[in-house]
């Protein structure tokens, strides 16, 4: 049986097409690394991934081997050993929020539709969240929440910093890391919403009391939304190079790209693009080799992580704009309450910080300066961030 996959509006053969665009035909889809021409021959690769039922929660199929996925990865090849990816996972714990209301199919690829694999599907009841957890649950609670594309992984350097004097909590969105990374139309389609949505029910899963949110880059109009209904159970928001001004609206070429028809599939499947350029092109970052892994690390186990940030790019794309004008308007309110400081890495080659400065001061919201850190605040600078929002919390309590 042939799967016909029309290449000819590129005028190329496939293995032209990669050829000429220096794509690595390992970390395209696995069912098709053995093409020919315009014929795939189901039968040509077999993917085959090991697990094992380790307890009554489940387990992840993008996690490390000892939950079960088969496999461990360092230095970007397999291995049996260790792998940073398996340290970081050992220091969190899956925690389940917002009930999964899917049609109850299989989710099967955007392309051929050939059925994908366990990491792919929806959980049959409620989401999986990879959660970090630190410091003492007496003391008040602040929730770090990474950007568009990242991980919780990027606030390892703070959370120590955070952790002596608060109960400090850092997750993997729904898409991104350790989390579930169910495909659009079988259980969450990854709209600005539902991420409104599925940060209440996450919160609401974490504390009980009131809390602190810390947020970067392009998730900070979802968080402001979040905060808006919510302003009773915030005691601060701090948020890290958001998308304040209009021309924040439109996402990067190096993200953007993501969201185009077939070429977004094909690019969101190489790691190397979807990782390690999407953090290193936005400021002075220079991932080491171990971090990378980390990052690296979902997209090389399966391509649902690929397929997901296709559908994120792409309600980005058609939502941004709107979500960042009701940000805007919403922290310029005088019903905003929300105690709210705005740190801005002055090295953002993604976000300019003409405006900033002014926005700020007329709505009346702390402004903090980081002359050495790019988009990613918290890679860059992970330990003064650290610092200066434990002194930010400090001071209002």
């Amino acid at each position: 049986m042939a799967i016909e996959a029309n290449f000819s509006w590129l005028q190329l053969k496939p293995a032209q097409f990669l050829h000429r665009y220096s794509f690595s035909t390992t970390f395209l889809f696995p069912r098709l690394l053995n093409f020919t021409d315009l014929e795939i021959k189901k039968k040509s690769f077999k993917f085959r991934c090991r697990s094992s039922q380790v307890d009554d929660e489940g387990y992840l199929l993008d996690a490390p081997e000892s939950i079960g996925d088969g496999f461990s990865f360092s230095g970007g090849k397999y291995s049996d050993g260790s792998s940073p990816s398996d340290e970081w996972f050992k220091q969190g714990k899956i925690v389940k929020a917002l009930p999964v209301f899917g049609t109850g199919e299989k989710a099967k690829d955007p392309i051929f539709g050939l059925a994908m694999g366990g990491s792919s599907q929806a959980s049959d009841d409620v989401f999986r969240w990879f959660c970090v957890e630190r410091g003492n649950a007496a003391n008040p609670s602040v929730i770090l929440v990474h950007g568009f594309p990242s991980q919780a992984y990027s606030y390892r350097k703070a959370l120590p910093v955070l952790a002596k004097d608060y109960h400090v909590i850092a997750f993997d969105w729904l898409g991104f890391g350790f989390s579930d990374k169910p495909q659009p139309r079988y259980g969450f389609d990854y709209t600005l919403d539902e991420y409104v949505s599925s940060l209440d029910a996450l919160i609401s899963e974490l504390v009980e009391d009131k809390v602190s949110i810390v947020v970067q880059g392009y998730f900070a109009p979802v968080v402001v939304k979040y905060a808006s209904n919510h302003q009773d159970k915030l005691n601060d928001l701090i948020l890290l190079n958001p998308p304040l001004m209009d021309n924040h609206a439109n996402l990067p070429s190096t993200l953007s790209i993501f969201s185009n028809f077939l070429l977004g599939e094909i690019f969101s499947q190489d790691p190397l693009r979807a990782s390690d350029k999407a953090l290193t092109s936005c400021g002075p970052y220079k991932m080491k080799e171990e971090d990378a892994m980390v990052y690296r690390r979902p997209y090389l186990t399966s391509g649902s992580s690929g397929f997901a940030l296709n559908a994120i790019s792409r309600a980005m794309r058609k939502q941004l704009k709107s979500y960042v004008g009701v940000m805007r308007k919403m922290l310029s309110s005088e019903d905003w309450k929300v105690r709210t400081t705005v740190c801005w890495g002055q090295r953002d080659r993604w976000l300019s910080y003409d405006g900033v400065e002014d926005f700020c001061k007329s709505s009346n919201h702390k402004l903090m300066e980081l002359p050495m850190a790019g988009h990613h605040v918290q890679e860059d600078s992970g330990e003064e961030l650290g610092q200066i929002i434990a002194g930010l919390i400090s001071r209002r309590h």
